[in-house]
């Protein structure tokens, strides 16, 4: 994952392709560039519109991951506090571990007491518990305290599309 920021400027044909594969991602280039006609008034081929998805793409303005339906899976938040004693050490590897698992779908750092945090998913609550032992056994010199809480009761699941209009008030 690159760390630095994409250097691009929205038009307003950018936006909308954005805001309408929030809405649908599985729309072709064919239909968004009917939708950007009707809905937009923005009059472009299919070509420039998926050369302009492939653009962004390539410039980092979006990201695609496979999320499986959270019926598969149960999705698990965990919290990592530290040990200051290990922590030069031991947390470089500790990181690559929980970055590079394949359980992991998303991986931060929160501020306030400083944190790493992760949504990782898993097959079923024993997995969860295999999960946190092996990490303990690999890692637990570095790590104070695990917190993890099975996520249920998904309510949103997707990028609301009027987020992106955002982005287009921010290049005016």
């Amino acid at each position: 994952m690159d760390d630095e920021a994409p250097n691009w400027e929205f038009k307003e044909r950018d936006v909308a392709i954005l805001t309408e594969l929030a809405d649908d991602p599985q729309l072709s280039s064919r239909e968004l560039t009917e939708v950007l006609a009707e809905d937009y008034d923005i009059d472009v081929s299919h070509v420039t519109v998926s050369q302009s998805i492939r653009r962004m793409r390539d410039e980092g303005v979006f990201r695609e991951a496979i999320v499986p339906n959270e019926e598969y899976y149960y999705f698990a938040l965990f919290e990592f506090k530290f040990n200051p004693e290990h922590f030069e050490e031991g947390w470089r590897p500790a990181m690559e571990h929980i970055r590079d698992d394949e359980n992991t779908l998303f991986f931060f750092l929160s501020d306030g007491e400083y944190q790493w945090k992760s949504i990782m998913m898993f097959r079923d609550r024993e997995d969860v518990s295999k999960w946190i032992h092996g990490f303990y056994k690999e890692h637990g010199a570095v790590v104070d305290n695990l917190r993890n809480s099975v996520v249920h009761n998904v309510l949103k699941f997707r990028t609301d599309p009027r987020i992106f209009a955002e982005l287009h008030d921010d290049e005016e």
